[in-house]
């Protein structure tokens, strides 16, 4: 797989982990494109690592990514070792998303890439342990990648949501902290 500045990242062979789409992850870097650079980035199950990757090629200060998947995070880690540049910082928190997420208590992120796997039923339980736990910074975004036959977004107590985007079979619903 190739990501921005064509540089090359290993994924994981098979369908365990489901890499976004390249036009998706396109799209969403184009959507966010003034707002990567100095960022802090949240990854959430993280797979390839390629979103988190690209978000280090693109300047982040911070790029945090939670997988279950141990052969996952191993692949991950190798991709953002590669890509990071000396003052940025990256971390690879392996295990159970809810629970990993309470060890991310206290910090806050301006961008979170949410894309679960699409029948997992993680969605609302997720976005309101990142409202709970204060994961999202005031002016920050989150995107959720979703199937829409699978899951519909809709407003939850704390987030707003603000802009909905579809790519064929693959749907990004944008939040921010409601007011």
């Amino acid at each position: 797989m190739r990501i921005y500045g064509n540089r090359h990242i290993k994924t994981l062979p098979g369908e365990l982990t489901r890499p976004t789409l390249a036009k998706v992850r396109e799209a969403i870097f184009n959507i966010w494109q003034g707002q990567v650079s100095g960022c802090r980035w949240l990854d959430l199950c993280a797979g390839s690592g390629s979103m988190g990757a690209e978000a280090l090629c693109r300047g982040a200060v911070k790029v945090v990514g939670i997988e279950k998947n141990s052969q996952a995070c191993r692949i991950i880690q190798e991709n953002w070792q590669k890509v990071a540049k000396v003052d940025q910082e990256y971390q690879i928190l392996k295990g159970d998303l809810l629970k990993r997420l309470e060890n991310l208590g206290g910090e806050t992120f301006d961008l979170i890439y949410f894309d679960p796997p699409y029948a997992a039923k993680l969605y609302d339980r997720v976005l309101a342990k990142i409202v709970d736990l204060e994961l999202l910074a005031p002016t920050g975004e989150l995107a959720v990648e979703y199937d829409p036959k699978l899951w519909q977004p809709l407003e939850l107590p704390g987030l707003e949501l603000f802009k909905e985007k579809n790519y064929g079979k693959t749907a990004i619903a944008f939040y921010c902290l409601a007011d």
